[in-house]
């Protein structure tokens, strides 16, 4: 992947993170940035890849990641 649709693709992570962000405890970005972000690169929809990511960060959140 090159440097620029690298980019693009972490701006995109970082605007669906976003309302992630606001509603749930505090928590390490990348956490949540990295399930997204192989979701998107696995060609998952942005919708698809922000249900990846927070399925991924409830057991993080709740105590059991």
């Amino acid at each position: 992947m090159d440097v620029a649709k690298l980019a693009e693709l972490l701006h995109e992570t970082a605007e669906h993170h976003g309302p992630f962000e606001e509603s749930a405890p505090p928590h390490n970005w990348w956490d949540w940035y990295a399930p997204y972000l192989d979701a998107r690169l696995s060609g998952r929809t942005p919708e698809e890849a922000s249900r990846a990511a927070a399925r991924h960060m409830e057991p993080i959140l709740h105590g059991g990641g």
